[in-house]
């Protein structure tokens, strides 16, 4: 049931603009959980480039509410609202960290209730990753746009209490994700301004002296990196959607140094790891012939082999039209997948049990991509 309509509002302090309200609706198949933890988690919806469409959507367990649109809402003041392409959204010391990717910025909200702190100017920010009281955030640099002439990008370091920006590094040709390991901080550099001619490299950086100490050569054109339990890490190559299919990289580092590199021979489009679980969804796709077959997968990160070839049990894959992002609840075991639909309207989000059963789906803002949870 809708509980709150969309209404256009004209408000005083925006005399060029209205904002769109908060739509609100109970979530069919999910029963209100008082003391669940996490209590809910926060949705970036990209939006396309250049439609200034960015959003976030709030799940909040304990209610079964999904609540869409919140950020326009809580901030009327804000001119544009949350700005052009979601990127990141990451929770931190009780404050949200939104990555506004053509924007050009971090904007910072309260994690209680989404209330607007400031922000921090990043040209092309990319993701955001936190260490003590420093956030480490990855920029192309560049301007938007292929280009063989791209610069090389970079790592700013801002100061989590002021805002203000207290260092940058140059690492590789247009950085993604990044994670830490052991005071050193490995950036998947994708050279994707640069295609065909992609980067192929993982930078580090020395947190202590914030210094680019190495590069190691992994695979083409990468973008996701995470930690598993065991100190390996785990970089996803998206190929070149012709002849190199995207693959997953293990990655054996001791000491800011890769030690290792395995190719683990598993497709994965995007991945998240949970406990000894790497959770993955794969829709390979050649631009020679324009189709892709999606798969649902889990590996074991401790012997990189796969253990279920379809975690999706009861058909209902079928309903999600292109997967964007996949997460799992750490508390219940729950996957979640975002769907981009057909990346201009509604997409959706949609709850797996962890035996791969359906538990509940609703509709988001326009490609729904990032979550973080909230914690008590």
């Amino acid at each position: 049931m809708i509980l709150t309509a969309i209404i256009l509002a004209a408000v005083s302090c925006r005399t060029d603009d209205v904002v769109l309200l908060s739509e609100s609706e109970g979530v069919e198949g999910l029963a209100p959980d008082a003391a669940a933890n996490p209590y809910g988690f926060y949705l970036l919806n990209e939006g396309n480039m250049g439609s200034n469409k960015a959003t976030i959507d709030f799940m909040d367990y304990r209610t079964a509410v999904y609540s869409r649109n919140i950020y326009g809402e809580r901030n009327p003041s804000v001119v544009k609202e949350l700005g052009d392409v979601g990127n990141d959204i990451k929770i931190y010391r009780g404050r949200i960290y939104a990555v506004i990717n053509a924007s050009h910025k971090v904007e910072v909200m309260n994690a209680g209730d989404c209330t607007r702190i400031g922000q921090v100017d990043i040209p092309n920010c990319r993701y955001i990753t936190f260490d003590g009281d420093n956030a480490y955030v990855t920029s192309y640099v560049a301007p938007i746009g292929i280009s063989p002439d791209a610069e090389e990008g970079a790592v700013y370091r801002f100061d989590t209490a002021t805002l203000a920006v207290t260092g940058t590094v140059k690492v590789g040709y247009q950085p993604e994700e990044s994670v830490i390991s052991d005071g050193y901080l490995y950036v998947a550099n994708s050279g994707g301004y640069r295609a065909p001619d992609y980067d192929n490299t993982v930078s580090v950086i020395r947190l202590s002296d914030f210094k680019q100490t190495a590069k190691y050569p992994v695979a083409i054109n990468l973008s996701q990196i995470r930690k598993d339990g065991y100190g390996k890490l785990w970089v996803l190559s998206r190929g070149d959607y012709y002849t190199h299919p995207s693959l997953l990289y293990r990655l054996t580092v001791n000491g800011g140094e890769i030690t290792d590199v395995e190719n683990t021979g598993i497709q994965a489009s995007g991945f998240t790891i949970e406990g000894d679980r790497l959770y993955l969804y794969s829709s390979p796709w050649n631009n020679n012939v324009q189709t892709g077959n999606t798969e649902y997968k889990t590996v074991d990160t401790r012997t990189a082999s796969v253990i279920d070839d379809a975690f999706i049990r009861d058909g209902t894959q079928t309903d999600i039209k292109v997967p964007y992002g996949i997460f799992v609840n750490p508390s219940t075991g729950s996957i979640l997948i975002c769907d981009a639909k057909n990346y201009v309207s509604s997409g959706t989000i949609t709850s797996y049990t962890p035996q791969g059963i359906k538990e509940w789906s609703v509709y988001t803002g326009d490609i729904p991509a990032h979550v973080a949870f909230t914690y008590k």
